[in-house]
């Protein structure tokens, strides 16, 4: 149904390439042996180029070299490489024309119906009192009551990697309830890592499920100590496994293992990742402006309504979240849920980008079905309160999923983020 809806919403985008491929033009590039996108880029929208003589950026501002330049200047996918891997077999075939959008919104339809499966084992295991009614509203807001809903139906490479990213999130939570699964936890969340590195912090919840469990056998056995080491080593080794693939990577295209490529990017406010950082108290201000206080704009004139290319605040495009901050009681695994949450959203909240350009918040992308599940385990009543929040999440984000990126009388159309915010 989830496959269904996204591809019906997509529309004529199913039809054609995405504008911004990144990730085919990566997996087409592997096929024939290069790390590079081999030659100019095929447009001008967050391409990383390397300069191979000063081992740094190239002369800003510029999107294309020909002669010997074009030797010296290299040009990169920086994003995370799953979501490319993925494509491989399916580029193999189709080539540079790859039908992206069709795939990820099919793809996307993974995520939601891993949260399900997370919903349906923590009912059937007694640790939610929910119906399979209530986990399917739970799901249906992830699905289409999110933020998740304008992604799925996009296909461009930032919101492929959110995509990929859901459902190993999913998968990570599935097997690191109760630290049942280390070795599987360990292999998603590093998954999950390969296409979104702030997911790493939410490793802190299979942390204190696996203390909480050695705890409680503790009790009635001596030897819990040691199982609980070998839990968290088997946890560790798939994940650390991922990281140091990581470090290959980035070693072999920028000759460092920690250089991802993004001071590489080739974009409008490259300047303020020099003089900041990537992750700078700097951007905290603008960060939480967006997640709190970003709602539409009221115009006196046709469409009457404008949304700022930030996107909208989080308790807006799903205010159903704002009963994840008080439930009946605080047990255990709703405490390790939140341990995971909030390092993570301070990550993004950190970050030198607000999410630029999006319909909503897409960063809480990353903690989003974490938030969900504390929602279901809260024991809170699914009232009209509550379904009347669910009725009104899923009328914005479609809106927002029919809309963003087609109807661009509904969005601001300043490129140069001032409007709203000081310059850097």
């Amino acid at each position: 149904m989830c496959a269904g809806t996204y591809c019906a919403t997509s529309a004529g985008r199913l039809l054609r390439p995405s504008s911004n491929n990144h990730y085919v033009h990566l997996a087409y590039s592997w096929l024939h042996g290069r790390l590079d996108a081999g030659g100019s880029p095929p447009g001008t929208n967050d391409w990383a180029c390397f300069d191979t003589v000063t081992r740094g950026p190239c002369p800003p501002g510029r999107h294309s070299f020909s002669g010997p330049d074009a030797e010296r200047y290299l040009w990169y996918v920086a994003f995370p490489p799953l979501p490319a891997v993925l494509l491989l077999p399916v580029v193999a075939v189709f080539g540079i024309d790859t039908l992206d959008v069709l795939f990820w919104a099919i793809f996307a339809a993974f995520a939601p119906a891993l949260l399900f499966v997370v919903l349906r084992f923590l009912r059937e295991s007694g640790q939610s009192g929910r119906t399979q009614r209530d986990d399917l509203t739970i799901t249906a807001l992830f699905a289409v009551g999110s933020v998740y809903y304008f992604v799925a139906v996009q296909g461009s490479v930032w919101f492929a990697a959110h995509v990929v990213a859901g459902a190993c999130i999913c998968l990570y939570l599935l097997f690191a309830l109760g630290a049942r699964r280390p070795g599987a936890a360990g292999l998603a969340l590093g998954l999950a890592f390969l296409c979104r590195p702030a997911t790493s912090f939410l490793g802190a919840f299979f942390l204190i499920e696996a203390f909480t469990a050695a705890r409680a056998e503790g009790r009635v056995n001596p030897g819990s100590a040691r199982r609980f080491l070998r839990t968290v080593a088997m946890f560790s080794l798939p994940l650390a496994a991922t990281v140091v693939l990581t470090m290959w990577y980035n070693a072999a295209r920028f000759d460092h293992p920690f250089e991802f490529g993004y001071r590489f990017l080739q974009i409008r406010w490259r300047s303020r990742i020099e003089t900041w950082g990537l992750f700078s108290a700097h951007y905290l201000p603008r960060n939480l402006a967006v997640f709190f206080l970003s709602l539409p704009w009221l115009v006196p004139a046709n469409p009457f309504v404008r949304i700022t290319r930030h996107g909208l605040a989080l308790w807006f495009t799903t205010p159903n979240l704002l009963w994840s901050l008080w439930p009946k009681t605080f047990d255990r695994t709703i405490i390790a849920l939140w341990a995971a949450v909030l390092p993570t959203a301070i990550c993004t909240l950190l970050y030198q980008n607000t999410g630029w350009i999006q319909f909503g918040y897409r960063f809480s992308l990353d903690y989003l079905p974490l938030l969900l599940v504390i929602v279901a385990l809260g024991r809170r009543r699914f009232g009209v309160a509550f379904m009347s929040c669910v009725a009104f999440s899923i009328v914005v984000n479609s809106f927002g999923a029919v809309t963003f990126d087609r109807y661009h009388q509904f969005y601001d159309t300043d490129p140069t983020q001032q409007v709203v915010f000081q310059p850097d």
